[in-house]
C-alpha cells in the first residue's frame, strides 16, 4: 500500500512540473490527457471519494494509538510500527489528494489562459480585419469627397449656364415682342394708308365726274 501510495504522489508531482515547465509537446499531450480523465468525472470522484475514506480511517486508527498508549503510559513496539504506517499512509493520501487537486486547478488555469490566448488571436486578427476596412472606408470616403466636389463644381457650372440660358431667352422674348409691336403698328400704319388711298381714289373719281360734267 505504501510503496503504490509513492507511486501515485510521484506520478503527480511529475504531471504537475510537467504542467508548470513547458518541455516540448509533453505539456499539451499531458493536458490532452487530462482533458479525457475529466471527461470520466464519476471514476475520478469514486476514486477521490474512497483516498479520503482510507485517510479518514487512518486518522482514527492513529488517535486510537495515541489513546490507547495514553492509558498504558507507553506503546508497544507494535503499536509504534502500526501509528507510523498509518502516519505515513494518511500523510502519503492527503498529500497525493492535494497534488491532485493541484494538477485539477492548473490544467484548468492553463487551459483557460490557452483559450484566452487562442482568442486573442483571432480578436487580433479581427481588430487588423476592422483597421483595414477602417483605411478602406477612409479611402472610399476621400474618393466620394472627391466626387461630391467635382459634382458641385458641375452643377455649379451648369447652374450658370442655365442662368445665362434664361438670360438669353429673356433677350430673345423681348425682341420677339419688340418686332410684334413694330409689325403691329405697320400693320396699322398699312391699314391707314389703304384707307388713305382709297378715301383719294374715292376723291379722284368725283373730281374726274366734276371735270366730265363741265365738258358736256
Amino acid at each position: 500500500m505504501t510503496q503504490l501510495l509513492f507511486l501515485v504522489v510521484f506520478a503527480e508531482a511529475f504531471v504537475a512540473f510537467l504542467l508548470m515547465v513547458k518541455i516540448g509537446p509533453l505539456r499539451d499531450l499531458v493536458m490532452n490527457c487530462l482533458d479525457q480523465v475529466k471527461m470520466r468525472k464519476g471514476t475520478v470522484l469514486t476514486i477521490a471519494g474512497t483516498m479520503s475514506v482510507i485517510l479518514f480511517s487512518n486518522w482514527i486508527s492513529i488517535v486510537k494509538i495515541q489513546n490507547k498508549g495514553a492509558k498504558i503510559g507507553t506503546m508497544t513496539p507494535m503499536d509504534q510500527v502500526l501509528w507510523r504506517t498509518h502516519l505515513l499512509e494518511a500523510s502519503l493520501m492527503g498529500f497525493s489528494l492535494y497534488l491532485g487537486f493541484l494538477i485539477d486547478r492548473m490544467h484548468h488555469h492553463l487551459r483557460k489562459l490557452m483559450n484566452l490566448r487562442r482568442n486573442g488571436g483571432s480578436s487580433k486578427q479581427e481588430i487588423e480585419k476592422l483597421t483595414k476596412e477602417k483605411l478602406e472606408l477612409q479611402e472610399n470616403e476621400q474618393k466620394s469627397k472627391k466626387e461630391i466636389e467635382r459634382l458641385k463644381n458641375e452643377i455649379s457650372k451648369l447652374t450658370e449656364n442655365l442662368q445665362k440660358f434664361k438670360l438669353e431667352s429673356k433677350e430673345k422674348d423681348k425682341q420677339v415682342e419688340t418686332a410684334e409691336a413694330h409689325v403691329t403698328s405697320l400693320q396699322k400704319q398699312s391699314a391707314d394708308l389703304l384707307l388713305e388711298y382709297d378715301r383719294l381714289l374715292e376723291d379722284n373719281q368725283i373730281l374726274q365726274a366734276k371735270v366730265l360734267s363741265f365738258k358736256g
